[in-house]
């Protein structure tokens, strides 16, 4: 007879670090923002988590829309609008990274969040999380 064990739910939850910030807008310093957040995503959900960044929606769609560099009209139009979007659709927050304007400001908006954590190492600790022990 088998038994039906009962997993929790994988928390959704956004990746916030610097993107431009500290970047001078060089492409390889922002790549290496990109690829810290994208580390951390990879890492969450080896844990059982579904992560995001707001870059994965946003970047596509600010190509779409004709942008021709970062901090033209396009670019602003979706950047972080398209964050604030999606806070109200996770289930929390891991801020990675230096300073930053964008995920600071969505710091501020944490109240949205039932899960707000500054680092991989708190959430892990977390009674809500549902992360694998040693998720660094």
């Amino acid at each position: 007879m088998s038994r039906d064990v009962e997993r929790p739910s994988p928390l959704m939850i956004l990746v916030a670090g610097p993107y431009r910030s500290g970047t001078n807008d060089d492409p390889i310093l922002i790549a290496g923002n990109v690829r810290a957040m994208t580390d951390m995503a990879l890492r969450l959900f080896r844990a059982g988590h579904l992560p995001v960044l707001g870059e994965w929606y946003a970047l596509p769609l600010i190509e779409f829309a004709g942008s021709k560099k970062i901090g033209d009209a396009a670019f602003d139009e979706i950047f972080h609008p398209i964050s604030r979007r999606l806070v109200a659709k996770c289930d929390a927050c891991l801020r990675i990274g230096g300073p930053s304007k964008g995920p600071m400001k969505w710091w501020r908006w944490r109240d949205h969040f039932r899960n707000k954590y500054s680092s991989a190492t708190k959430m892990s600790r977390s009674r809500h999380s549902r992360a694998a022990p040693g998720v660094p």
